[in-house]
Order: structure tokens, then sequence, then C-alpha cells
């Protein structure tokens, strides 16, 4: 931060600020949670694939189930993309809120 004797990870005054977004992070879990679900919809899928070719299951039932396997892999995928764009929008929010100290401006009545 030009102008200031610490940076952004170091300076005192910024400490709650780093605190929420730390909260923020840690409560969103990361990008990988959805691997889970997205594992198990595949592990279903080949579970009914190998019982109709067998003949265990009907090709009926399979297919009205894999339509609703597909429904839920596109839920999963309308979330992480939600996810990724709230995550951004706190990402762009914190530049902007940075952007003051970057140019030394005070404006905003902070640090020159």
């Amino acid at each position: 931060m030009r102008g200031e004797q610490w940076c952004y990870v170091h300076h005192p005054d910024l400490a709650d600020r780093r605190a929420a977004n730390s909260r923020r992070g840690g409560r969103r879990g990361g990008r990988g949670r959805p691997v889970s679900d997205i594992a198990a919809v595949k592990a279903q899928l080949q579970e009914m694939a190998d019982k109709v070719l067998c003949g265990e299951l009907d090709r009926a039932d399979a297919s009205v189930a894999g339509q609703l396997l597909n429904i839920k892999l596109r839920c999963l995928e309308t979330e992480r993309k939600v996810l990724e764009t709230v995550e951004l929008e706190e990402r762009l929010a914190a530049l902007e809120a940075m952007a003051p100290y970057e140019r030394g401006d005070d404006r905003h009545g902070r640090y020159a």
C-alpha cells in the first residue's frame, strides 16, 4: 500500500476486514465440496447402467432415474456458478476497498 508503513496483511487498521474475509472463506468451504456430490451421481449412474445391462433394472425406470440425476447435476452446476459469482463479488469489493490505500487517496478520510 503506497505511502503506508504496512501491507494489507499486516496493517492494524484493517484487522477487522481481514477477519471478516477469513470467516466468509471458512463458511464457504472452498470449491471442492460439490465434487463428492458429482462422484455420487456418477456412481449411481454406473450402477444403474450395470443393472440395466444385466436385466436387474427396467430400462424405463433407469431412464427416469437418469433424467432426475441429470437435473441434480444441473442444480450442482448452478450452485457452483452462484458460489463462484459471490466469491468474485467479494474479492472485487475487497479490491475496490483497498484501491484508495493503493493510490494514496485520502478522499474517503483514509491515509494519504
